[in-house]
């Protein structure tokens, strides 16, 4: 910080200021850009204001103590002037003011002293001073340099010197001097730090445009706005990229004021050029790790997100087909997943295509037709399914007959395409090539791809690996676990004087395992043993159990008990013996035909959904006779009396539908609702249907769409 000084001190008690700037002979201000202050003064300009002000001082009241006027003779506190531009942070190459004793003392100039041009003429020169530890922040100071020039015109020649004192005075700054009035607006001076920081003689660059330190990498833009400014006449301040005599580059920071004579036409231009090339460096560094930090948040993202994505596939065409959703257009405008049909094996598959643009998926499908991608065959694809390194392709040919000479066909397609760049990388889970990603860029947009984009798309194939290997695992289990629950479900027989038909669905939820079951029996003693349960439960404990009950209650049936006492000794033994938590169970018994063909049904319900009879009459009966708890629910207490039954008639032709609540128990749905939409569509069976085809209609008017749980549907006609 500037200490304060009073009148008449030395001017060597500011602190920081070289001796050559107090001895110097020309006058030297140092401003404070904050405080619009003048807070130093050398010997020559204490002399201007003879010694009448303490410093700091106001910039104004500075000027109207020096008896600065313009060339007109007003005082420069009432104008624009250099010192008022410099305070203000605005640099001044260089322009002429007064020095009148008269406007020192107080007194108005007359006429007739602004004609003879009374008192001295000073050629200003002002700029601000880089940071340093002697002042208080980024330039918060600026220094003015007062000259004295003799009388009130310049010849060229004295100009030029008057110019070139001033560039010197800031010996650590680089100054240059051009003429416009010339051919090819030629340098004609430059100071010592021009060739310090330039490496460019004096006489190697007069007579020369400043274009010389121009490069291979110079922006045209900022080339172009400084000659705009240079023919209006106007100052520009660029930062480009210039070179330096032995053709190292450097960022210059070029400041370019014009110099106007007494008409005002410019005849010299001042430029001021200062390396900044460690400030642009250190914000190029800046914003390139702020674009790294950006591009590492959104990988992360498209990571995360796909993680997400692919966890939700439940079989390997869904998982694929979300992975080619995820990488177009995140991380590509085409992009293929061809699979092995089995790790280890040649044989292989393109499952997943996507685009951007839609129409180039059928291009790229054909593409995939025309060319062999399989293991072995010696393309990019190939070696990648192989088991070799991922394949990074920077720049495609832009022709197709480049890419594939031998191939017309592949030729015209890859041209159709517009492919600019690729990459393919292993599709890998627990060791082993599942398949390959293929990952595509297309002209005139499409990015070129480098090795960072090979890390995320390997990254991106290695959690595709897992979700693909999850789906086969899940594809596998899944096809067991449908083989050993229609195992464990009886075959349809066929029974004299009954039409029979059963449907059993498996949802998607869960393990697509479930504990709904259905039986048909034919019993010693002539009647039909008719069941239909569902154990609490989507897993295989819930198949075996199911498996158990039915086992149950075909022993109990065939013993020729009651539909109630066969549900009572179902609850004895899963209580009993743990077989399962809970379930819900129909079993009715279907006695031998009266002389007239109608048969008597005795039915219990152990929580189950309510069957359906539908009369030769197309009267639909809801068989609710009889309920009770749900099998597993209610502890059996000693001597307790047991569940009873209910009957009911049924003539030759009736239908007899029982049903597991898959078809009723929707999620979002109203159970009520539902079971009025099932009641609805048997009512309107047409008399005489088979029971197949009363199934049938039953499943494509009730069944859920997607189907999330179970379903059981068995269908019994009493033939005429």
């Amino acid at each position: 910080m500037l200490g304060r000084r009073s009148v008449g001190a030395s001017p060597m008690e500011a602190p920081g200021m070289p001796q050559v700037l107090h001895d110097a002979p020309a006058a030297v201000l140092v401003i404070d850009l904050d405080r619009q202050q003048v807070v130093y003064a050398n010997a020559a300009a204490i002399a201007l204001t003879g010694e009448r002000v303490g410093l700091p001082v106001d910039v104004d009241v500075w000027s109207d103590a020096a008896g600065l006027t313009d060339l007109g003779g007003r005082p420069m506190s009432r104008t624009t002037s250099p010192l008022s531009l410099v305070a203000g942070g605005v640099p001044v190459a260089g322009e002429p003011v007064a020095v009148h004793d008269s406007a020192r003392r107080g007194s108005t100039l007359s006429q007739a002293d602004r004609r003879a041009g009374e008192g001295r003429l000073l050629w200003v020169t002002g700029f601000t001073l880089s940071t340093g530890t002697e002042y208080d922040g980024p330039q918060s100071r600026a220094m003015v340099v007062f000259q004295q020039l003799s009388g009130t015109e310049l010849a060229d020649q004295r100009r030029l010197a008057l110019l070139r004192d001033r560039a010197v005075i800031a010996t650590e700054m680089s100054f240059t001097i051009t003429d416009p009035r010339l051919p090819d607006h030629p340098l004609v001076w430059v100071n010592p730090s021009f060739t310090r920081l330039t490496g460019y003689r004096l006489d190697e660059v007069v007579g020369r445009n400043c274009r010389l330190l121009q490069g291979p990498n110079t922006d045209p833009a900022a080339i172009r706005r400084i000659g705009e400014a240079l023919r209006r006449g106007e100052p520009v301040t660029e930062v480009l990229l210039n070179y330096r005599r032995d053709g190292t580059a450097f960022w210059n920071q070029v400041s370019i004021s014009p110099v106007t004579d007494g008409t005002g036409a410019v005849v010299n231009f001042v430029g001021v050029q200062n390396d900044v090339t460690e400030r642009v460096m250190v914000e190029q560094e800046r914003r390139s790790a702020l674009a790294e930090a950006e591009e590492s948040r959104a990988q992360l993202r498209l990571l995360a997100e796909a993680t997400t994505q692919m966890t939700g596939a439940l079989d390997v065409a869904d998982a694929c087909a979300r992975l080619a959703r995820i990488a177009v257009p995140a991380l590509a405008d085409l992009c293929a997943v061809d699979l092995v049909d089995q790790p280890g094996r040649v044989p292989s598959r393109r499952v997943a295509i996507a685009a951007r643009d839609s129409a180039d998926e059928g291009l790229l499908r054909e593409l995939g037709a025309v060319r062999t991608y399989a293991p072995g065959t010696g393309s990019d694809t190939g070696r990648v399914l192989d088991g070799g390194a991922p394949v990074l392709i920077p720049e495609l040919p832009e022709r197709g007959a480049e890419r594939y000479p031998d191939d017309p066909a592949a030729a015209a397609l890859f041209a159709r395409l517009r492919l600019r760049s690729a990459m393919v990388v292993p599709v890998r889970a627990r060791g082993r090539v599942l398949g390959a990603l293929t990952l595509l860029t297309q002209h005139p947009y499409g990015r070129r791809y480098g090795p960072r984009d090979v890390h995320l798309a390997a990254d991106l194939a290695g959690r595709a690996g897992l979700a693909v290997d999850n789906a086969r695992l899940y594809e596998t289990e899944h096809a067991a676990a449908v083989t050993l629950q229609r195992t464990l479900l009886p075959a349809v027989p066929d029974v004299a004087g009954l039409q029979i038909a059963a449907r059993y669905l498996v949802g998607v939820d869960g393990n697509q395992v479930g504990g709904d079951w259905y039986d048909v029996l034919q019993l010693p003693d002539g009647a039909v043993g008719i069941a239909v349960g569902d154990v609490v439960g989507h897993d295989l404990r819930a198949a075996a159990a199911m498996g158990q009950l039915r086992g149950v209650v075909r022993s109990y049936a065939w013993g020729g008990d009651q539909p109630g006492s066969v549900l009572d000794r179902c609850d004895q033994l899963v209580q009993g013996l743990e077989m399962a938590a809970m379930a819900t169970a129909v079993y009715a018994r279907l006695e031998p035909p009266d002389p007239d063909g109608t048969r008597t049904l005795h039915y219990a319900n152990a929580g189950h959904p309510t069957p359906l009879l539908l009369t030769p009459r197309g009267e639909l009966v809801r068989l609710d006779g009889h309920h009770s708890p749900m099998i597993g629910v209610v502890p059996i207490a000693d001597g307790a009396p047991g569940r009873g039954a209910a009957s009911v008639r049924c003539p030759p032709g009736s239908l007899l539908l029982l049903y597991t609540d898959g078809l009723t128990d929707v999620a979002g749905h109203d159970a009520d609702v539902r079971t009025e939409l099932l009641e609805r569509t048997v009512a309107a069976v047409p008399p005489g249907s088979d029971a197949g085809t009363v199934v049938d209609d039953v499943l494509a008017a009730c069944l859920p769409e997607p189907l999330r749980d179970d379903v059981a549907l068995l269908a019994v006609r009493l033939n005429p």
